[in-house]
């Protein structure tokens, strides 16, 4: 055998996703022409992961390496020849043509398959392979992370919907009675109405996942993000940023409460946001209210808007509303809750409606979690392109937009501006601490993009200020999250 064979340990103390922790190197000749070859690793324990980037010279040459994997039995996990230079593997998910495959420790191999190399070609090789020691979006490789747009800017996106993979559904394709929809279907109608990303929530578990890694090269302008709704008999949650095992039962020799799921949960790293806080818990909508006393400095956002729910007895502003009075700063975020992405727009629950809009510094995952946590957020119930309602404010040097603090001392005055675009005939409502307030002069919306200015004279105090728009007939449109003044600690 004339294969010639290195490798390079690389450990990675720091933790940086990035930083491959084996680089395995080699050389290939022509007594190697149609012949298969396997490069041994170890994988150690505690791995999630394991994602293997690889690439090789002689391609002028004609010389071509086929690439595949064994696990620590031998047996083979996935074969993608030539047409992919990474690939990853783990439990839930894996890119096409390798197979979802549980971590174990042992000596694993790259399978190559050398179907050309001409009598003195050489061809050497390099394979990056990278350990997960979580399935937490932060902790994979960049490469697995897709950036769909770079920039800062508003990006718009639903964040609680449900396909096939759980119980999302929509007719066959002759009309006859609704069956498990397929998740592409999904994706298709979020890009068709113009969204930038789409979370897919299904219950209780992140099987979903491995659909998405396969679909999203095709969908360059949607980001697809996996999530999961925990689905509780005493509350539903969202969970984004993380594919990991959680056990979601509350019950006898699970989680005693919901305190200890959501400890549960933060030991996770992703980011959780109660769903339909006050929706009525009954045969209608099972354990959708959430029932418990619960440690609220654990729970990140607030699905305030669920569906059409905004202006009824279940709206869940309320609720968001009393966790800032605390002094929490939970961002208020929508979510549609679609089950059926055929339905048209304006049908109760239609994806899309409402939208939560983010500012976030690129269109990637972790990008859009960063951004609900900051609070930079407001929400679209109507799904209008190009709606925008952007609150800011400076005091003595300091700029805030929504989700940010201001420190603003006794006497001193914060200076606010406020753009609504797109929402012309609508009407302003700022909320000081939850109450209407006469700080603006003038609410009207009159032109399709309108610029306020106001001011505050501090008292010193911690309060929260915020901004909804209210179309004609006093129907809730937009929704803005606060500012907030002179936070506790601050």
């Amino acid at each position: 055998m004339r294969l010639l064979f290195s490798l390079l340990l690389v450990f990675s103390l720091n933790a940086n996703a990035d930083t491959p922790d084996l680089v395995l190197r080699g050389a290939l000749t022509g007594a190697d022409h149609q012949t298969y070859r396997s490069v041994p690793f170890e994988v150690p324990a505690g791995v999630e992961r394991i994602t293997v980037e690889f690439d090789y010279n002689g391609k002028e040459e004609r010389s071509v390496i086929d690439l595949g994997l064994l696990g620590p039995d031998g047996r083979l996990r996935g074969w993608s020849g030539g047409n992919k230079r990474a690939f990853t593997v783990s439990g839930v998910d894996a890119t096409p043509s390798y197979q979802p495959t549980p971590t174990t420790t042992g000596t694993w191999a790259l399978l190559l398959g050398i179907p050309n190399m001409r009598q003195h070609g050489r061809a050497e090789y390099t394979a990056q392979v990278y350990f997960s020691r979580s399935l937490n979006v932060a902790d994979e490789p960049s490469l697995l992370r897709p950036v769909l747009r770079n920039g800062a800017g508003w990006y718009r996106g639903d964040l609680h919907t449900h396909t096939g993979h759980s119980d999302g559904s929509c007719p066959t394709t002759n009309g006859a009675a609704p069956v498990p929809c397929p998740l592409y279907m999904t994706a298709v109608t979020a890009q068709e109405r113009k969204l930038d990303f789409v979370a897919i929530t299904e219950h209780n578990y992140v099987g979903h996942a491995n659909a998405m890694r396969e679909m999203q090269p095709r969908f360059d302008e949607l980001l697809l993000m996996p999530a999961r709704e925990i689905t509780t008999f005493y509350g539903h949650a969202n969970l984004f940023g993380t594919l990991a095992p959680l056990d979601f039962r509350i019950a006898p020799g699970a989680h005693a409460d919901a305190n200890s799921l959501l400890a549960a949960a933060a030991e996770l790293n992703g980011l959780l946001s109660i769903n339909h806080p006050v929706r009525p818990s009954g045969e209608q909508c099972m354990g959708c209210g959430w029932e418990q006393a619960t440690d609220m400095r654990r729970v990140q956002a607030i699905e305030v808007v669920n569906g059409p729910d905004a202006d009824s007895e279940w709206s869940g502003i309320p609720f968001w509303h009393a966790q800032l009075q605390r002094g929490l700063r939970i961002t208020a975020i929508g979510g549609s809750d679609n089950h059926r992405p055929h339905e048209a727009p304006g049908t109760p629950g239609a994806l899309g409606e409402p939208t939560t809009v983010v500012h976030a510094r690129e269109l990637s995952q972790l990008a859009v979690l960063d951004a609900i946590r900051a609070g930079h957020v407001f929400i679209d119930l109507k799904n209008v392109p190009g709606r925008v309602l952007d609150l800011s404010a400076t005091a003595a040097g300091q700029r805030a937009m929504m989700g940010d603090a201001l420190v603003v001392k006794k006497g001193d005055v914060a200076r606010f501006s406020l753009r609504v675009a797109r929402a012309k005939g609508a009407r302003i409502e700022l909320l000081f601490d939850g109450e209407p307030a006469s700080l603006l002069g003038r609410r009207a919306v009159d032109a399709d993009e309108v610029v306020r200015a106001f001011s505050w004279p501090s008292d010193g105090k911690r309060h929260w200020l915020r901004v909804d728009v209210r179309d004609a007939a006093g129907k809730l449109i937009l929704l803005g999250n606060p500012i907030y003044l002179n936070p506790e600690g601050s």
